[in-house]
């Protein structure tokens, strides 16, 4: 019975371990990648800083033999502007990236004679001087002998020295010299760093995270567990109150007062609402078997002693036993409709004309109505409450019974008023009045007799009495159809029982 709390416990640890997953896989990601380009910008500039410093001893005329090439064992190279190496780094064995495959310098093509040496020197700064002034291509840029270029470009590559072969960024720094014309040194930086960091940061991550994972499912699933514990207590209670049918029993309420405490509190008054009712049908069900009981044991022994003896078969009590059995029938069988939510028509009923008929023939009883007063409802239903008001004024009257009918125009507490106009079913309230002259009702039971199969002491006999339902139904009825039923004291000194419905 506890997996679906299991189940949620695993969806909501799977998915908060899914959302950090996403989280870390993200955010290691963006580290990563962050570090990697600063590293790289990092050996970027240790590289340009390599060639500026070469090309500075070449600007300011140092021969090649007496560069720098060897500082800190990173690979340099020095070409000339027809791409042949002219100086280079002493271990260098191998390299790629920069353009020139060449590790050792390239000896200069032999001059023919001094004067053509010049010449050929003087043509070739001329030539490089006319290509650097006459080029159209947007990336050249024209220097002037002794000065360094400001643009460098970059590039990655790996070279091997003295043996050892690593990966490394290479800074390419242009320089203008006075007697070697045109030249371009390329210096890398080793990228062993980076390498090394970035390996390291993806080691802690792909040990860490799943550590961190673990973590949070861990803790997630506690939480979780820790929260759901009183809904399981609640789940717990309620199938033990399904099994024993103690519907006494109330489920635990936490004191967390969050929606678990509240569902335990609307849990609790459920069950409540649930004892009441089923203690209401029971007892129900108990008054009716008793009274029932009654009317078809008289019945009974009257048929047998009739079937026995047929002289002295007492034929008006048996008719009067059936009249009572049938009255009580039809009260059980209207009351059962109304639990059952039985919705009253919704036409319009003259309460006037209504009084009238539910009195005429009744000794005693007279009407005083306003015309006009009419309410929308059920008249078969309304009646039935006219009646039952009837029939116990009658049972308590010493002689008259007083039915009024009218709107009532007094001020309500609110201020307004609850009527008024010329009667013409305007709204409002449509009061029903019923006084009989009777000892009346103690303020103590006022509200008891509209419980059912309650009789006070005055009227418990059944011969003179009903079953006490009639008030019930009464009471049932005017609350379905929006209104009241209350009683008070007549100004007779008897019971005045008082309907109020909303005006139609």
């Amino acid at each position: 019975m506890s997996r679906p709390f299991a189940s949620v416990r695993a969806r909501a640890t799977l998915a908060a371990t899914l959302v950090v997953a996403v989280a870390l896989v993200a955010a290691g990601t963006a580290v990563l990648l962050s570090l990697r380009s600063n590293l790289l910008g990092e050996a970027g500039t240790q590289a340009e800083r390599s060639a500026r410093e070469v090309a500075t001893e070449l600007a300011v005329g140092t021969a090649y033999g007496e560069l720098s090439l060897d500082v800190d064992d990173r690979p340099v190279q020095v070409v000339d502007e027809e791409g042949r190496l002219v100086a280079a780094s002493e271990d260098l064995e191998r390299i790629s990236g920069t353009g020139v495959d060449a590790v050792k310098p390239q000896p200069a093509a032999p001059a023919p004679a001094d004067g053509a040496d010049d010449g050929e020197d003087d043509g070739a700064d001329g030539g490089a001087d006319d290509d650097a002034d006459d080029d159209d291509d947007d990336s050249a840029e024209s220097l002037e002998p002794g000065e360094i270029g400001a643009r460098t470009t970059v590039s990655d590559g790996s070279a091997t020295i003295d043996g050892d072969t690593e990966d490394y960024r290479f800074a390419a720094v242009p320089v203008e010299t006075e007697d070697r014309g045109g030249l371009t040194v390329y210096a890398g930086a080793p990228l062993s760093a980076e390498h090394g960091a970035v390996n390291t940061a993806l080691t802690v991550m792909l040990i860490g995270f799943p550590a961190l994972l673990a973590v949070v499912a861990w803790v997630t699933w506690l939480v979780t567990r820790r929260a759901l514990r009183p809904v399981e207590g609640i789940r717990r209670e309620m199938a033990a109150i399904t099994a024993s049918e103690d519907l006494a029993r109330r489920v635990p309420v936490p004191g967390t007062h969050d929606e678990v405490a509240r569902l335990a509190s609307t849990t609790n008054e459920t069950l409540t609402a649930l004892e009441s009712s089923v203690e209401r049908q029971r007892r129900f069900v108990a008054d009716a078997s008793h009274e029932l009981r009654s009317p078809i044991a008289s019945l009974r022994t009257q048929l047998e002693v009739a079937a026995a003896h047929p002289e002295l078969l007492d034929l008006d009590g048996a008719v009067e036993d059936t009249v009572r059995l049938q009255r009580l029938a039809a009260d059980l069988l209207l009351l059962a409709r109304l639990d059952a939510g039985e919705r009253p028509a919704d036409a319009r009923v003259d309460l006037a004309a209504l009084a009238r008929e539910e009195a005429e023939g009744r000794r005693g009883v007279s009407v005083r109505a306003d015309p006009g007063v009419t309410v929308a409802g059920s008249r078969g239903q309304l009646g039935r409450v006219l009646a039952n008001l009837l029939d116990n004024a009658q049972r308590h009257a010493r002689s008259t019974v007083e039915v009024s009918v009218r709107r009532d125009t007094a001020p309500r507490e609110d201020g307004g008023r609850d009527g008024g106009g010329d009667g013409g079913g305007d709204g409002g309230v449509a009061v029903v009045a019923v006084a009989d002259d009777g000892e009346g009702v103690a303020a103590a039971d006022r509200e008891r007799i509209f419980e059912r199969f309650v009789r006070l002491d005055a009227a418990r006999s059944r011969d003179d009495g009903g079953a006490g339902l009639g008030l019930a139904i009464a009471r049932d009825v005017a609350v379905r159809h929006g209104g009241t039923l209350t009683v008070h004291d007549a100004p007779a000194g008897g019971a005045l029982f008082e309907l109020r419905l909303p005006g139609a």
